[in-house]
C-alpha cells in the first residue's frame, strides 16, 4: 500500500511507531498527522512545503516534521525511495530537535538502521519486539541532526515577485544581478531589494544562491552533466567557486556527493 493511500491510517494507532517504505514520483497534497515524520530521500529529490516555505531535499538527506504541522511533499524523480518512520509524540517535550521542521545529511548509522527495517510495513506497536530498535532511532535523533541544510526558498502569492523568480529560475546561467533585474522588470535595485525582503524575507543574494543550489542538486541527482557543466549551469563561472558555494551548504564537495553510494 502506497503512503499517499495511507495516510488516513497513520495516527490510527497513537502508540504505535508507522513505517512506510515507497519508490515512486508523487505529489502528496496538504496533509497532516498526529505523529512526527522523519524521512529519509533516498536516489532523488524531494521538496518539502510548510507554511510559506520550499525546502529541498536532495538524496542522501533526511527530513523531520513534528506532529501537527501540515506539509506538501513532492518526490521529483522516478527512481527516489522514499522511506518514511512516524512517530509517537509522548515524549517530544524532552529535547527541542523535535518541535523543528529541518532538513540534515543521513550518517552511516542512521543510513543503515533505517534500511534495516524496509521489510516493516504499517502499525509496529509498544508490544512487537521490534519497537525497541524503532525507538532507538528516534531517540539518536537529536544528537546526529546538528548541520541543518539551509535550502529553503519561501514561497510567495505576490504576483511581480512570482514573474521575477520566474524569471530568474529560466535563466539560472546568467550572470544576475540586483542592477541586472531590477533593469529587467522596469525598476530601481532599491525597489528590488525591497520587494524581496517584503515577500521572501530574504535578500536578493541569499535567494539567487538558495535557487542555484537547488537546481544544483536536482541535476547531481539527475546524474547527466559532469559537474563543471552544472556549475556553469547554475550561474557559477568556475567548479571551484560552485564547490566552495555548495560546501558551504552540505559539508562536503559535489564530486563527493555525486560519488556517494544511494
Amino acid at each position: 500500500m502506497s503512503l499517499l493511500s495511507s495516510l488516513a491510517d497513520i495516527d490510527k494507532s497513537p502508540k504505535s511507531v508507522f513505517v512506510m517504505h515507497e519508490r515512486s514520483e508523487k505529489h502528496f497534497p496538504f496533509h497532516t498527522h498526529l505523529k512526527g515524520q522523519l524521512s529519509y530521500v533516498e536516489g532523488g529529490l524531494a521538496y518539502l512545503g510548510v507554511l510559506d516555505r520550499t525546502y529541498v531535499i536532495p538524496a542522501l538527506h533526511y527530513f523531520w516534521v513534528p506532529p501537527g504541522v501540515g506539509h506538501i511533499l513532492k518526490l521529483g524523480h522516478s527512481g527516489t525511495v522514499l522511506r518514511s518512520i512516524f512517530y509517537y509524540s509522548t515524549d517530544d517535550k524532552k529535547n527541542e530537535f523535535y518541535v523543528h521542521t529541518g532538513i540534515y545529511p543521513v550518517n552511516d548509522l542512521l543510513l543503515q538502521m533505517i534500511r534495516y527495517t524496509a521489510g516493516w510495513e504499517r502499525h509496529i506497536p509498544p508490544a512487537d519486539n521490534r519497537f525497541g530498535f524503532l525507538k532507538a532511532i528516534k531517540d539518536i535523533l537529536p544528537s546526529i541532526s546538528e548541520k541543518v541544510v539551509p535550502v529553503v526558498l519561501p514561497f510567495t502569492e505576490d504576483e511581480e515577485m512570482t514573474r521575477i523568480i520566474n524569471y530568474m529560475g529560466k535563466n539560472l546561467h546568467e550572470q544576475h544581478t540586483l542592477h541586472s533585474i531590477a533593469r529587467q522588470f522596469n525598476m530601481s535595485s532599491r525597489s528590488l531589494s525591497r520587494t524581496f525582503q517584503r515577500t521572501v524575507q530574504m535578500s536578493f543574494l541569499q535567494y539567487l544562491k538558495a535557487m542555484r543550489m537547488a537546481k544544483a542538486f536536482e541535476l547531481i541527482v539527475k546524474d547527466r552533466m559532469s559537474l563543471s557543466e552544472i556549475a556553469y549551469a547554475v550561474g557559477y563561472n568556475s567548479l571551484s567557486a560552485f564547490s566552495n558555494t555548495f560546501h558551504q551548504y552540505t559539508d562536503f564537495r559535489p564530486s563527493d556527493f555525486a560519488r556517494r553510494p544511494v
